[in-house]
């Protein structure tokens, strides 16, 4: 289990501190709990008899709740002195307000702001609405796009910065769920730039596949193992 970590410091060019070490995440004895075992593809295909739109504001809103749930369970962890900032892998993100200005803000406050602006768009009928006959804005696809790329900053941060917590709390069966959930669903919609997810491919490939067969050693590691 500690091989991620042999492996990185053997580097020779130590400048950067070793993101692999970091990586608690891609750990098998981790990547393989998941609440369901199923083909997450079948769940995100757009069904024949709904609108596409629809399809997209139901499952944006549930991605919504369900992330900001995850979240909250170690929101007590994630403070203005543990991360004073947005940061997931070796990225930091920054908070732009609606005038476009840059602002560099604690981890609580860019998913309070992220959270904030999820909320008041999901619930406006104007954008999101609910009742019967009423249409979608010609803005609707883009703000879709704005909030999965925002609620993908927040699961990357909780890999990132808070996966040991949420181990302790046992949820990263849920988190693991939630994540691949998620990323099969943008994908299936190109709702967020390749580029902007790539920070999290190595976990992406794990997770969004079928489950391997359960045996004693993943495959995945001892091919990597006779590598080195």
């Amino acid at each position: 289990r500690l091989w991620f970590m042999r492996k990185s410091k053997t580097k020779p060019n130590g400048k950067k501190p070793p993101a692999e070490e970091k990586k608690l995440y891609l750990d098998t004895e981790f990547t393989k709990i998941r609440v369901v075992d199923f083909d997450l593809k079948e769940l995100v295909v757009l069904p024949r008899e709904i609108d596409l739109n629809e399809w997209l504001a139901s499952n944006t809103t549930t991605f919504f709740n369900l992330i900001n749930l995850q979240y909250s369970t170690i929101s007590e962890f994630c403070t203005g002195d543990t991360c004073q900032a947005m940061t997931a892998c070796s990225t930091i993100y920054y908070w732009y307000d609606e005038r476009g200005k840059k602002t560099k803000c604690t981890a609580p406050q860019y998913v309070d702001f992220v959270m904030s602006l999820c909320q008041k768009l999901v619930t406006d009928e104007e954008i999101f609405p609910t009742k019967y006959g009423k249409e979608f804005p010609n803005s609707f696809e883009s703000l879709v796009k704005k909030i999965c790329r925002y609620l993908f900053h927040v699961l990357a941060h909780l890999y990132w910065a808070h996966f040991k917590e949420t181990v302790a709390l046992e949820l990263q069966g849920h988190l693991n769920t939630l994540y691949a959930h998620f990323i099969v669903f943008v994908r299936e919609f190109n709702l967020i730039d390749p580029k902007e997810t790539c920070i999290m491919d190595d976990l992406s490939e794990i997770l969004c596949n079928p489950q391997p067969p359960l045996s004693h050693h993943h495959p995945l590691q001892q091919h990597r193992r006779t590598k080195t």
